[in-house]
């Protein structure tokens, strides 16, 4: 039960006068493992079941994710923050959707951000979302699109829709044609300015 005073080599196996242990071959456990103190790997650590910490988990070097993911909390606290700390001039932090098509083409649809919240059966439901999409892929002459999209009388509509189509920019107001009027208030007046979307 004490430390080993002695130094000696069996094998593949080293053990120092100070008790520290060496493996200079693959080591199995059959059971659980317990490590009561910091667990240094220089190579890769390839874990085939769960990985589950019980702390908050830092990468320093960043990290990749191969398929899909989800961060899930049981309270209204913020599930991700980007935090930039730099103190120049440029922009940050920078979120970044990439769609990285090897065969892109004219009408992809690019990064979409959904907002999704139950309806009174239980079922998912995309009240709105955020559309981008390509519109032209040609070198020097790309076009795109973004479109501010809302659940109307249970349908996906387009609020706001900003094109470049054909040889005309434009930003449209309900171009899906829903009967939807436009208003503008100004410091006393509810009604400065009114379109009657049915008239």
């Amino acid at each position: 039960g004490g430390t080993i005073g002695v130094a000696s080599t069996a094998g593949a196996i080293t053990i120092a006068s100070d008790g520290d242990t060496t493996f200079n071959a693959d080591v199995n456990v059959g059971a659980n493992f317990d490590v009561t103190g910091n667990a240094v790997i220089d190579g890769t650590a390839l874990v085939t079941g769960v990985l589950t910490t019980t702390a908050a988990t830092v990468f320093n070097g960043g990290f990749a994710a191969n398929d899909g993911s989800t961060i899930s909390t049981a309270d209204n606290t913020a599930q991700l923050t980007l935090i930039s700390t730099d103190a120049d001039a440029s922009v940050g932090p920078l979120f970044v959707m990439n769609r990285n098509s090897s065969s892109p083409a004219d009408n992809d649809q690019l990064g979409k951000i959904q907002f999704i919240g139950e309806d009174d059966g239980d079922n998912a439901t995309i009240y709105s979302q955020i559309v981008n999409q390509i519109r032209d892929v040609t070198g020097g002459e790309e076009d795109g699109r973004m479109s501010f999209n809302i659940i109307s009388a249970g349908a996906d509509k387009s609020f706001i829709n900003m094109t470049h189509d054909g040889a005309q920019a434009e930003v449209v107001v309900n171009d899906e044609s829903i009967d939807m009027d436009f208003r503008v208030e100004s410091n006393n007046h509810d009604n400065l300015f009114f379109i009657d979307g049915g008239n």
